[in-house]
């Protein structure tokens, strides 16, 4: 197997490379369009074909290089049915499997941040995008958000993982880059011990201003990537 976390400084955003060594197929998750050359290269460099370009939801804070590496690949993209987007070749259900050469990808539904936010479980690790992050979690102030429904997508489907699961956030702002489904369980401050009614609280006093790229990102992402 081939795993690659990628990094975009401009909007902390977690893109993941990942491989099968057999079929030399790859699917990439959450792909920044800034940073489409260099994920283009990467694949020719490992000797890997993209079969898929996976979306863990519309994201507010980027635009997908989607379309980008569609363009030179020819690689299907796919984003959840319940996100509302018309830019993509395959609308997701929960459960659906991605399978690329002898890899499988399971596609978990976690509604809350977005109504379409999606984890992606591979193998021992989990793409949470902004659904769980490392001692926190995505945010349910605009793009419909729903904190109760964010508290139970976290742990009623995420939590009920193995302890020993690896998390794999899309975002990180302080240099972190992996945890586990057992870390954030006993030790994320918005989580660990913390009742429904408190997370629903605790979100709706976050008071965070918008992200920068919000105006050009979310049209741009429900179309795949089109500006």
């Amino acid at each position: 197997m081939i795993f690659r976390q990628l990094f975009d400084a401009e909007s902390s955003t977690y893109s993941y490379l990942l491989g099968d060594t057999a079929g030399r197929q790859a699917v990439i998750v959450d792909p920044v369009r800034e940073q489409a050359t260099r994920d283009l290269g990467l694949l020719s460099e490992l000797g890997l074909r993209l079969a898929y370009i996976l979306e863990t939801h519309v994201h507010a804070d980027h635009v997908t290089g989607a379309k980008a590496l569609q363009a030179q690949s020819g690689a299907r993209s796919a984003v959840s049915r319940h996100c509302g987007a018309s830019g993509f070749d395959w609308l997701l259900e929960d459960g659906d499997r991605i399978t690329f050469g002898d890899e499988v990808v399971h596609a978990i539904a976690t509604p809350g941040h977005t109504p379409g936010s999606t984890c992606y479980l591979w193998r021992d690790r989990l793409l949470t995008g902004d659904t769980l992050l490392i001692g926190g979690c995505g945010r349910t102030d605009f793009q419909l958000g729903d904190a109760g429904a964010l508290y139970d997508s976290i742990t009623g489907r995420l939590f009920t993982l193995p302890d020993d699961t690896l998390v794999y956030p899309g975002h990180d702002y302080h240099g972190r880059w992996v945890s586990t489904i057992g870390e954030e369980k006993r030790t994320n401050p918005r989580l660990a011990n913390v009742s429904r009614e408190q997370f629903i609280e605790i979100m709706r006093n976050l008071d965070l201003p918008h992200p920068k790229k919000i105006a050009e990102a979310v049209p741009a992402n429900l179309r795949g990537g089109v500006p």
